[in-house]
């Protein structure tokens, strides 16, 4: 991997989102209790050896750099090497334009770096893989470009890519967020080809002015190039809209898969906050639920997610719900199937009920 850069897409669809992405890129959501998306593709990338690190952003990506920092989490904090941040010029910022476009404008990045290979990915979709394996069957096959795909999704509820995937492993068709999906191969958006071909891409796409990497890059040359599949047949999480963020971070509740998107050899990093353990008050009671550093518990907790720094005051009920960041919920007050963004107020004696299929979600810093 010391001949391996990585790529990170954050010029990701935000729409579905609503809230959660009114003031941060898809990437900077938080998850999990303390991670952020981008925290799952980024530790894939350290833990395979990968030093050099850049990162594509169009718009909204204070709350990631802030995050991020100088990437001294993730071992990239370094003189050579390390983490980029690829912000857009003052036209593509402003323009309609393309990832592919976006990266163009910083081609002398990837001509200068010293790697020869480069893995590309998004922040979408969250697992924990082995990028070693990946790259020495990228070799082994021969291809031109590998990419990762889940086989056998049955999630078809919103925005996908589907792969055609033929039994030698080659990649025939792609589908683009289709009706009536005729593959269940999810392509997990992270690919492995050569720093060369790349640019040639960038290149053609340019010139072509078609520039966006899936329809006009990677479809376009299935039958030009050895596009190959890689299955990943361990836990994916997908989140591309309110009802699948919410599905996924239930999902994190259930202790196997909670082992598998964590295992101890492949550790998922993230910003360290140092902070006290939470606090149990004698009226607390929890049950299955992940509760961060730094909470005060008096009322409630069944099947949350409770974000660090949060605190639910007695006679609180807090059900199926994920809690951000320094939220305050008062007494005596019920919540079910609930989004809270970061530093929210419940006050006193509110109920707040939503559906599974379509919670309730609360922006940062709202009071109700």
């Amino acid at each position: 991997m010391k001949n391996a850069m990585g790529i990170i897409n954050l010029v990701e669809p935000t729409g579905d989102m609503k809230e959660l992405t009114a003031h941060r890129a898809l990437g900077a959501v938080p998850i999990g209790g303390r991670y952020r998306l981008i925290d799952f593709i980024l530790s894939n990338l350290v833990n395979a050896g990968v030093r050099n690190v850049g990162l594509v952003v169009k718009d909204q990506y204070r709350s990631l750099m802030d995050h991020l920092g100088t990437g001294k989490e993730w071992d990239l904090d370094r003189q050579r090497d390390g983490l980029f941040i690829l912000p857009p010029d003052q036209v593509t910022a402003s323009g309609a334009r393309g990832d592919m476009d976006l990266l163009y404008r910083h081609l002398d990045y990837l001509e200068k770096s010293r790697q020869n290979m480069v893995i590309a990915g998004g922040t979408s979709l969250i697992c924990n893989i082995d990028l070693d394996r990946v790259l020495a069957e990228h070799r082994a096959m021969g291809a031109d470009i590998t990419v990762i795909y889940k086989p056998d999704w049955d999630k078809f509820d919103d925005r996908c890519t589907l792969l055609h995937v033929e039994p030698d492993h080659r990649i025939t068709g792609i589908e683009l967020n289709p009706i009536r999906p005729r593959s269940r191969d999810l392509s997990l958006n992270i690919c492995i080809l050569s720093k060369a071909l790349l640019i040639e891409m960038l290149d053609q796409s340019i010139a072509s002015a078609k520039t966006d990497w899936v329809k006009d890059a990677l479809m376009r040359n299935l039958r030009n190039l050895k596009v190959y599949g890689y299955p990943f047949t361990g836990y994916v999480g997908k989140v591309t809209s309110l009802r699948s963020y919410y599905k996924t971070s239930m999902a994190l509740l259930e202790p196997h898969i909670w082992h598998e998107l964590f295992p101890k050899e492949r550790p998922v990093h993230t910003k360290v906050k140092n902070e006290p353990p939470t606090r149990y008050q004698e009226s607390a009671r929890v049950s299955n639920s992940l509760v961060a550093n730094g909470c005060i518990i008096e009322g409630t907790v069944e099947n949350s997610v409770i974000f660090r720094g949060v605190k639910i005051s007695k006679g609180s009920v807090v059900k199926d719900s994920i809690v951000m960041q320094k939220s305050v919920i008062g007494e005596g007050c019920l919540l079910q199937n609930v989004i809270l963004d970061k530093e929210v107020v419940v006050t006193a004696e509110k109920n707040l009920v939503g559906d599974p299929d379509y919670p309730m979600v609360l922006g940062k810093k709202t009071v109700i």
